[in-house]
């Protein structure tokens, strides 16, 4: 029973200390970009954690395994979700449910900055384009 209780507690402290804080102010993109830069933060099955940079826009497309959540960080867009437009900025919470047509257009001299969580697990390869 001791050697139970003794390898639960070093285990709870081994998680304890796992864990990740990112103040998201000190991130910055990495290096000079045309329009979109990414900057993977976190990643395991059940989702991964994104912060992304837009100068100019993303075309319309949807994620046909993934839901999308969004925390705007700075910056304004028009966002178009399904068949609604609005105005995103700074303090923003946005959930995209999958298989849900979106698109940004940065309408603030500098770049929006989200944090993105795609969940499930996002290896870079559910992302439909759409012509509209």
């Amino acid at each position: 029973m001791r050697y139970l209780i003794l390898t639960f507690t070093l285990c709870f402290s081994l998680s304890a200390w796992a864990q990740t804080v990112t103040p998201m102010g000190n991130i910055q993109p990495e290096g000079d970009y045309e329009n979109v830069s990414v900057k993977k933060l976190t990643s395991d099955a059940r989702s991964t954690s994104f912060v992304i940079w837009v100068k100019q826009g993303v075309k319309a497309h949807y994620h046909e395994e993934h839901s999308e959540t969004i925390y705007v960080i700075e910056g304004t867009a028009e966002m178009t979700m399904g068949d609604q437009t609005f105005t995103i900025k700074a303090g923003d919470y946005i959930h995209i449910p999958k298989g849900t047509v979106q698109s940004v257009k940065v309408t603030s001299p500098t770049p929006i900055k989200v944090l993105s969580v795609q969940a499930p697990e996002f290896l870079g390869k559910d992302r439909i384009f759409v012509n509209q």
